[in-house]
C-alpha cells in the first residue's frame, strides 16, 4: 500500500521498480544482465576452485585474488538474482528487512572489495621492493589476520549506516525506483533530517575509499621507482606484466563505483537514469570481468584452467 507524503508509517514492504523510464524494455535488459550474472558466478567459482584446490598457488597474491573473486560473488549474487526477478516478472516486492540485509551486504562487500585491492597493491609492493623478506613478511598467519582485518573493517563501516537507516522515519511512497536497495535512495523516502546520511556516505568515501585510492597509488609509486632501477629491461617488463591485470582491475572497480557514489549523493542534479546506470555499472561488470583479467593475464591460472577445461572435455569424449 502506498502512502502519501504526510503520512508517517511503519515500512514493511518495498517495490523495487527497475530502471525508470525503461519498464517497456525491461524483458530485454535482464538478458545481458543474467548472461553477465552467470559469467561471473562461472567465473569467480571457476578462480576459487583452481586457486583452493591447487597447492601451488597457496601464496599470498593468489589468496588475494580469492578473496576477491568471493567479495565479487557476494556482491552480485545480493544484486541479480532481485533485478532479474524485477525485470522478468515484475516481483519487485521487498519487506524493509530485507532491504536493509540487502543493502549491508552490497556496501560490506564493495568496503572488503577496496581492502583487498589495497591488500594486492601491498602484496605486490612487497614482492617488487623487497623480495628477500616477502615470504617472511606476507606469511599465512598474517594474510589471514589481513583477511580477518577486511571483513571487520566493512563491518564496522556499515553497521551504523544500517542502524541510521532503521531508525528514519517515512512517509513517502514505498516505491523504489531502483534495481536493488542503495542506500541514499532509500534514505531520501524518509520524513526526517537525512544531511548526516549524506555526511556519512562523504565521510566514507573520504576517509576510507579515498584513503585506499591514495594509499593504492603510493604503493604503485614505489613500485615503478623501483622497476625502472632495474638494470636489465627485460626484468623491468616482467615486473610490469606482474602488476598490469592488478591495475586493470583497480580500474573497473573504482572508476565506476566512484561516479556511482558521486551520482547517488548529487542525485537531484542527476537523471535517474544514468544514475541508475551506473549503480548496476559498478556491480555487474567488475564481478564478471576480474576471473577473465586474472584467467588471461596470470599465466599460472591460466594455465590451471586450460588443464581443467581439458579434463572436462576428456571425460565427456570418454562418455560418449
Amino acid at each position: 500500500m502506498l502512502a502519501d507524503n504526510h503520512t508517517i508509517f511503519d515500512p514493511v514492504t518495498y517495490i523495487l521498480t527497475g530502471i525508470p523510464g525503461t519498464e517497456e524494455s525491461h524483458v530485454w535488459i535482464g538478458i545481458p544482465f543474467c548472461l553477465m550474472y552467470v559469467m561471473t558466478l562461472c567465473g569467480n567459482s571457476l578462480i576459487l576452485f583452481i586457486i583452493l584446490t591447487e597447492q601451488s598457488l597457496h601464496e599470498p597474491m593468489y589468496l588475494f585474488v580469492s578473496m576477491l573473486a568471493a567479495a565479487d560473488l557476494l556482491l552480485s549474487t545480493t544484486t541479480v538474482p532481485k533485478m532479474l526477478a524485477v525485470f522478468w516478472f515484475r516481483a519487485g516486492e521487498i519487506t524493509f528487512a530485507g532491504c536493509l540485509t540487502q543493502m549491508f551486504f552490497i556496501h560490506v562487500s564493495f568496503i572488503a572489495e577496496s581492502a583487498i585491492l589495497l591488500a594486492m597493491a601491498f602484496d605486490r609492493y612487497v614482492a617488487i621492493c623487497d623480495p628477500l623478506r616477502y615470504t617472511s613478511v606476507l606469511n599465512k598467519s598474517v594474510i589471514g589476520k589481513m583477511g580477518l582485518a577486511v571483513i571487520t573493517r566493512s563491518f564496522c563501516i556499515i553497521f551504523p549506516l544500517i542502524l541510521l537507516t532503521k531508525q528514519l522515519k517515512f512517509c513517502r511512497t514505498n516505491l523504489l525506483p531502483h534495481t536493488y536497495c542503495e542506500h541514499m535512495i532509500l534514505a531520501r523516502l524518509a520524513c526526517d533530517d537525512i544531511k548526516i546520511h549524506v555526511w556519512y556516505g562523504v565521510a566514507v568515501a573520504i576517509l576510507v575509499i579515498g584513503l585506499d585510492i591514495v594509499l593504492i597509488a603510493v604503493s604503485y609509486g614505489l613500485i615503478l621507482r623501483a622497476v625502472f632501477r632495474l638494470p636489465s629491461k627485460d626484468a623491468r617488463l616482467k615486473a610490469l606484466r606482474t602488476c598490469g591485470s592488478h591495475i586493470c582491475v583497480i580500474l573497473m572497480f573504482y572508476v565506476p563505483a566512484v561516479f556511482s557514489s558521486l551520482a547517488h549523493q548529487f542525485g537531484h542534479i542527476i537523471p535517474g537514469y544514468i544514475v541508475n546506470l551506473l549503480a548496476n555499472l559498478y556491480v555487474l561488470i567488475p564481478p564478471m570481468l576480474n576471473p577473465i583479467v586474472y584467467g588471461v593475464t596470470t599465466k599460472e591460472i591460466l594455465k590451471r584452467v586450460i588443464s581443467v577445461f581439458y579434463l572436462c572435455w576428456s571425460r565427456s569424449s570418454l562418455l560418449n
